[in-house]
């Protein structure tokens, strides 16, 4: 069978404070918080947050790794992804713009790629938009206050900048399976996977700004992921990406609730190809208690105490 990206997996960002972040994706977007862990990597406990639609579709999750308190910084730049893509039902820009005026958020109104958007800030500086989609069939969540002909349905896609191009183009179209690419002034666009899927890659020509960081800090987008449904599929995307001389690549990962692999891209965007778990975000918790209790990884379990002392007080 040939190997295939599904569509978009999640997004995961690093932040400053896991209250300001969970206020902002919890009160101020509406979206449901499903989980709540640590980072897999490392010894420094740190948080990992997860946010998604109503059903925690894969290609719906925005996560988060709080690094305000480690004092961890980053930098926003070119060669690097950069702004988080949202689909919002057609017609639901006015209200939105409403809505996160009244909490304090700067919006902006903006046609890209023939899309109406919304152009916003996390409170890191990260660039969010809020982009119009027409028969998304994922479920926006409606308990964090937002209408169900308004909430997000999930990731639309990412924004990378890039210095130059082609070699980006050449790698999600060669080996990601995008489709013909499309152009508008300093942006180029390409879809993985299936529609309604979150697999848009926006490519950002941007020679203005300096190289942005690679590693955790606060303001950064960290990796973007694609959903490969198999590990059989992961496994020859991996030997794909290898034989093609993309060597910048791990091993599988497990990350309880995902196995993943990772690459890092040529525009300097790290990818990830995931594949979750068969029980996914309910190996730990019920569907309706998702985000409710502290989950650990095994290998942290007998820390439990000293990580949970650790880590700053969050009230969502």
């Amino acid at each position: 069978m040939p190997t295939h990206v599904h569509g978009s997996h999640h997004i995961t960002l690093s932040v400053g404070s896991a209250q300001e972040d969970a206020e902002f994706h919890v009160h101020t977007l509406g979206m449901r918080f499903i989980k709540r862990t640590v980072l897999f990597d490392g010894v420094l406990p740190i948080y990992h947050l997860y946010y998604s639609n109503a059903d925690g579709d894969p290609s719906s999750v925005v996560t988060t790794f709080p690094f305000r308190k480690a004092g961890w910084a980053g930098r926003r730049g070119t060669n690097q992804a950069r702004e988080v893509l949202l689909a919002v039902p057609a017609g639901s820009l006015d209200y939105w713009a409403k809505r996160l005026g009244e909490r304090g958020v700067e919006t902006t109104h903006a046609d890209v790629l023939e899309t109406r958007r919304l152009l916003f800030r996390h409170p890191t500086g990260i660039e969010y938009a809020l982009v119009e989609v027409d028969g998304d069939t994922r479920r926006g969540f409606t308990g964090g206050g937002v209408p169900a002909e308004y909430a997000i349905h999930g990731l639309f896609g990412v924004g990378v900048h890039v210095s130059h191009p082609e070699n980006m183009v050449e790698f999600v179209t060669g080996h990601f399976h995008a489709g013909e690419p499309a152009e508008e002034g300093d942006r180029i666009t390409a879809r993985i996977g299936a529609p309604g899927q979150g697999g848009a890659v926006e490519l950002v020509v941007n020679r203005a700004d300096d190289p942005g960081t690679w590693t955790y800090g606060e303001g950064t987008v960290h990796h973007f992921a694609w959903n490969v449904e198999t590990l059989a599929n992961q496994a020859e995307i991996k030997n794909e990406l290898e034989g093609a001389g993309y060597t910048d690549i791990s091993e599988v990962k497990d990350r309880k609730y995902f196995r993943s692999v990772y690459v890092r891209s040529p525009s300097g965007a790290l990818f990830e190809m995931a594949v979750t778990a068969e029980e996914g975000w309910t190996i730990d918790e019920s569907p309706k208690e998702l985000g409710t209790r502290f989950q650990l990884p095994s290998q942290f379990e007998g820390r439990r105490t000293e990580i949970f002392d650790q880590l700053e007080h969050l009230d969502i």
